[in-house]
């Protein structure tokens, strides 16, 4: 049996996450040098080197990938018994690793601080980044719940849906449509959009609202930020089609507007998406109802898919 104890696996998994000594250091509270040799110790008792440098950037080795996948296996067995002998003690404690779309990010800061201050034993950290990287969290078993517009599709997610994401056309004050009624589609197909990059949910709104009008995809730019959006609609690049929870400032300070165009809003859904094989933590369980009871108060129906 390799000498490798849980501790060694945590420092391991932490560096091979971040690919860097310092930032695995500051996540666990230790020293840079205690972080070094842990991996040394690790390496040591495998008898392979884990990770090799390659001037300042750090890359696992093929030894370092099988003990990656391994270590995630072991550290989310040894969460989920943790958790369940808290259940049957009582306890309402743990840490909840929550990834979030950038969108999402605009209101969850307020959720999350309504729910630390009801359950302020549980720990929580937040990832914010675009949906693949979510997505990629959440396989990794890095994430154990992830907050996104679009849930992917045929994989081995289970999503939830929470609340309302109306998708709304943006523009600046000036723009020649910013006072127009009822604007057609065929109108907005001379416009430049500003849009997100291929694959994201709003740019597949984008697409399918073009094709369902028989129309083609207008002139657009492709933007890697919903910020760097705002920012160039406001400069009078272009028009953009983004969620109205991520423009509240800009519109309480008429900065941007939104078009009163037919079939808009597009009100899609919020939703909490998780492993369908993953056991939920306490914490993970608890910030689950806290948000389908949020969204239940506001008046907000939430829809179940498998």
């Amino acid at each position: 049996m390799l000498p490798i104890s849980l501790r060694q696996l945590r420092v391991f998994e932490s560096v091979a996450r971040h690919l860097n000594h310092s930032r695995a250091a500051a996540e666990l509270y230790l020293s840079q040098p205690a972080v070094s040799m842990q991996i040394k110790q690790t390496e040591n008792a495998i008898g392979l080197p884990l990770f090799e440098q390659v001037g300042k950037k750090l890359f696992l080795t093929e030894a370092g990938f099988e003990l990656l996948n391994y270590s995630r296996s072991i550290l989310q067995l040894v969460n989920e018994m943790e958790s369940v002998f808290d259940q049957m003690k009582g306890m309402e404690r743990g840490h909840l690793n929550i990834s979030v779309v950038s969108t999402a990010n605009y209101f969850m800061p307020q959720l999350l601080a309504k729910f630390i201050h009801a359950h302020p034993k549980i720990q929580v950290s937040l990832s914010v980044a675009n949906r693949d990287a979510v997505i990629k969290q959440l396989a990794d078993n890095i994430a154990d719940l992830a907050i996104m517009g679009q849930p992917p599709e045929g994989t081995d997610m289970r999503a939830e849906a929470f609340m309302e994401n109306p998708l709304v056309v943006i523009a600046a004050p000036t723009h020649q449509l910013a006072h127009n009624k009822k604007i057609l589609p065929k109108q907005l197909a001379k416009e430049t959009f500003l849009l997100r990059e291929q694959g994201s949910g709003t740019r597949g709104v984008v697409e399918r609202f073009f094709a369902s009008h028989h129309l083609p995809l207008p002139v657009h730019m492709a933007m890697d930020t919903n910020e760097a959006i705002k920012q160039s609609v406001q400069a009078g690049m272009g028009i953009g089609i983004i969620s109205r929870h991520g423009i509240e400032l800009e519109l309480e300070t008429k900065r941007l507007v939104v078009l009163d165009v037919n079939h808009f809003p597009v009100v899609r859904h919020w939703h909490i998406v998780h492993r369908k094989n993953k056991r939920l933590s306490i914490a993970a369980q608890e910030f689950e109802r806290f948000l389908l009871a949020a969204s239940e108060s506001s008046g907000v129906n939430t829809i179940k898919t498998l």
